[in-house]
């Protein structure tokens, strides 16, 4: 009950005390109080020129029964941008996929989503920006990786959509740990790890049974509940052969999940698309 409510508009309690406080003085003008209140300005400002061209990653090998929203989410960028009359260059090696059908994208390569052969791409076709957050995890590797060599920087291709900063911060683990823990959210207890051993000690102090997540890793994989010190000991070793790190987390489990995704705009508007 205490934070019972929405809480994204309570600051409109705080222009009808400064207007009635106001009132006697002078006629408050209460469209523009509640303007300056729910304004929003960026610490940096942001670009709003339209690239002409524009390169997606996409969803590269995806499994029957999974991952199929990826392909989805790219094909819809690719109609929204043509409507916008933007050309549109694909890269997917996936031949069994929608966005890599003859006649949606302007250009696809059919080459892999590695960060060898998509700086090539960039290199052939110039585009103006890119989209990394329509191809899913393979996308998102990807685009830290080619961040972190300093590709987008040396072409002038700008980032569209969420900002690499916030994809490293949700990505590995213990920094979005930390961020969730800085505002204030009740998490599980948690801790990054990087070897067995570690796993094992932390699992230790969090007290069994617990469950280990590999960051940056495809569809959960190398991920799973763990009752004791030889379940975690073989669940470690599996995640750590395909992720260089490893989350701890206390174990919710026979706790209702209650999911909700919402999508944020960069001028804080916010929407739930669904929930489940």
């Amino acid at each position: 009950e205490h934070t019972a409510g929405p809480q994204d508009l309570e600051c409109l309690f705080d222009v009808f005390l400064d207007a009635v406080k106001i009132s006697n003085s002078s006629k408050p003008k209460i469209n523009d109080m509640i303007t300056d209140h729910i304004q929003y300005v960026p610490k940096v400002p942001y670009n709003m020129s339209i690239p002409k061209k524009i390169l997606i990653i996409g969803s590269g090998g995806l499994s029957i029964g999974q991952a199929g929203e990826f392909d989805y989410s790219g094909s819809q960028a690719i109609k929204a941008l043509q409507e916008e009359n933007i050309q549109t260059v694909l890269i997917n090696p996936n031949i069994a996929t929608v966005q890599t059908s003859r006649g949606l994208a302007d250009k696809v390569y059919f080459l892999p989503l590695v960060p060898e052969y998509v700086e090539q791409v960039i290199r052939a076709e110039r585009p103006g920006g890119v989209l990394l957050t329509f191809g899913g995890q393979t996308a998102l590797n990807c685009g830290v990786e080619l961040q972190k060599a300093g590709v987008f920087e040396k072409y002038g291709v700008r980032i569209l959509g969420t900002p690499i900063e916030a994809i490293i911060d949700t990505e590995d683990r213990k920094i979005f740990s930390e961020r969730i823990a800085a505002i204030g959210e009740k998490v599980a207890p948690s801790c990054a790890v990087y070897s067995v051993q570690e796993a094992l000690d932390a699992a230790e102090v969090l007290g069994y049974p617990v469950m280990a997540r590999a960051a940056f890793s495809l569809g959960g994989l190398g991920s799973g509940f763990a009752d004791n010190k030889e379940e975690l000991k073989t669940l470690a070793q599996q995640a750590l052969a395909h992720s260089s790190q490893l989350i701890i987390d206390k174990s919710l489990k026979g706790w209702k999940e209650v999911e909700y995704e919402v999508v944020r705009d960069a001028y804080d508007n916010c929407i739930t698309v669904c929930n489940m």
